[in-house]
């Protein structure tokens, strides 16, 4: 969480980019535990990517739903 605080805007959804992300802003001496993390964090950005996403739509249904 406190990687996702401080560098949240670097990674994505994408597992592979989040691995090189974690690879430059923080030290994971095992590539098991960096793997671990960086499925975590692409698990937790796409459920917040999902929440956006739910929450865009719900105001363009409501907007068009208006007369």
């Amino acid at each position: 969480m406190q990687l996702l605080e401080k560098y949240g805007e670097m990674f994505s959804i994408d597992f592979d980019k989040n691995k090189e992300v974690l690879s430059k802003v923080a030290i994971i001496r095992s590539k098991g535990l960096r793997n671990e993390v960086a499925g975590y964090i692409t698990g937790y950005m796409r459920s917040g990517m999902n929440g956006k996403q739910e929450v865009q739509e719900e105001k363009s249904t409501d907007e068009e739903s208006k007369p």
